[in-house]
């Protein structure tokens, strides 16, 4: 079994960029595109198999459901494919923010299964590029209370500045730096910054504040500040960016029991194996390759069936690679 091209979802946002399709190699009108769905099992937005440079491809135009119904535990894992079914576990994506997205915060899988009977929502991001002085938004930068955020959020703003935004950790962007963002943790991606996300599969978001900003109807987008009130985790943390040691050709991100994530850099060619019975995802960041006898450029993204999980690399670029 061959790695899997899917095509991407490009998905306009009233924040999005114009950098994602010259990123990816594609031309599209399609205008202010702030995300591309690279991977996704989401419910009416399941990735689509491409070409792959395969004769007489049966799988090309089937979905990742319907593929991982056809091939089971062999592309996801035995493991996984018990745990999750049909349902594939991750959703993975470009995120191009032309303004402030909106502070937001993600349920965990308790509060998540109890108020719409899915999963919670645990991500990470990986900064391809920012701006000058781009920021990242991300935890709390002193304590409050339940009580104090439902005060500070329903505040009516000061010259545009809501007493949110004086509660919120800030950090400046730069090339390379990495957050993980557990449920709970308050966060927002600053002008600027274009980025990979890797997230459990769930499209549960509560906005929190927008920044007083309108949709293209001159309304105000909607809030969610009292089911975010029960959501947020209000502790104070030390530090919020995720270090990691990127002199290395492969480096570890992420270890969380949703995703394990390493950044792989290869100059000529290389052979990993991780060792695990999951799948393994490829988002290519820069350069291009041959993995497992399927070309891959930057922009594109790689679905390694869990039964040829040992990835035979040549050419040179730099890599997202995603287990469970």
């Amino acid at each position: 079994m061959k790695p899997y091209k899917f095509k991407p979802y490009l998905k306009t946002t009233i924040w999005g960029g114009y950098q994602i399709a010259p990123f990816k190699g594609i031309y599209t009108a399609q205008p202010n595109i702030g995300e591309s769905w690279e991977l996704s099992g989401v419910p009416g937005h399941e990735s689509v198999a491409e070409e792959r440079g395969l004769v007489d491809d049966v799988d090309v135009g089937l979905n990742l459901v319907e593929l991982i119904d056809k091939y089971k535990g062999k592309l996801v894992g035995e493991r996984v494919y018990k745990k999750f079914g049909n349902k594939f576990p991750l959703l993975v994506k470009f995120i191009d923010s032309r303004q402030d997205l909106s502070v937001q915060v993600h349920p965990d899988d308790e509060l998540a299964q109890k108020r719409h009977g899915c999963s919670g929502k645990t991500e990470m991001w990986y900064v391809i590029k920012s701006d000058v002085g781009s920021k990242i938004y991300s935890g709390l930068r002193k304590s409050i209370t339940p009580e104090d955020y439902e005060r500070l959020a329903t505040a009516e703003p000061v010259n545009g500045h809501s007493p949110m935004q004086d509660v919120i950790a800030v950090h400046e962007a730069h090339q390379g730096d990495l957050y993980f963002l557990p449920a709970g943790r308050l966060h927002a991606i600053g002008a600027g910054n274009f980025l990979a996300e890797i997230q459990q599969t769930s499209d549960i978001t509560y906005r929190v504040y927008d920044f007083g900003r309108k949709d293209q109807r001159g309304h105000l987008r909607e809030l969610h500040i009292e089911e975010a009130k029960e959501a947020i985790d209000y502790r104070v943390w030390p530090e919020y960016r995720t270090s990691y040691d990127s002199t290395q050709p492969t480096s570890k991100l992420i270890n969380c029991p949703y995703f394990n994530v390493n950044r792989v850099v290869v100059q000529v060619a290389a052979q990993i194996d991780y060792q695990v019975d999951s799948f393994v995802v490829v988002v290519c960041l820069w350069g291009e390759a041959n993995i497992n006898g399927v070309k891959v450029r930057q922009g594109e993204t790689l679905l390694v069936p869990a039964c040829e999980n040992v990835l035979y690399i040549f050419g040179q670029a730099t890599f997202l690679t995603a287990t469970m």
